[in-house]
């Protein structure tokens, strides 16, 4: 209830590390450079103050996706819960940031990108769906640079009902 969400902006520091569980389930992460730019009055241009590194963990589809779409240098927008994590390692304490993505994207206010769906693998029918013959085209003869015409095992009824996808 009380998760403390974030938005980071910032470019991809490790290539996109993809994992899938032996149950299936898919995780991805990496990490996340966001660098705080200040205007430097002296030199009269910006200048980079400090970066805080995100480790940005992505699950299910999305895991995919981003495994599928980043780069490292390239710069994305990250939305999720937002987790400090606390560890010791040889004897010291170590806090790291975690965000559990909930969406990411390319910073297009620094490029372009193409966006392309992807839908979920939908199961065959059992039954091959077979459509009625069109009585024109057959007479028209086979159609030049066309796949050759795959015969039927049974004969089309003319009110054969087409299950809809």
């Amino acid at each position: 209830m009380n998760e403390t969400l974030v938005t980071v902006v910032g470019n991809v520091a490790t290539e996109p590390e993809f994992r899938e569980a032996a149950n299936g389930a898919a995780s991805s992460r990496f990490r996340l450079a966001a660098s705080v730019r200040r205007w430097d009055r002296a030199k009269e241009e910006w200048a980079d103050a400090y970066t805080s590194f995100y480790t940005v963990w992505a699950w299910r589809a999305l895991a995919a996706n981003v495994a599928a779409s980043l780069g490292v240098g390239e710069p994305v927008v990250v939305q999720g819960k937002l987790r400090i994590r606390e560890e010791e390692r040889e004897g010291k304490r170590w806090l790291s940031a975690d965000i559990d993505a909930v969406s990411v994207g390319h910073d297009l206010s620094r490029g372009t990108s193409v966006f392309r769906r992807v839908s979920p693998a939908r199961p065959l029918p059992t039954d091959p769906v077979r459509l009625p013959a069109d009585p024109v085209r057959l007479a028209a003869g086979p159609v030049e640079g066309a796949a050759p015409a795959i015969p039927d095992r049974e004969p089309a009824t003319a009110g054969a009902e087409v299950p809809p996808f």
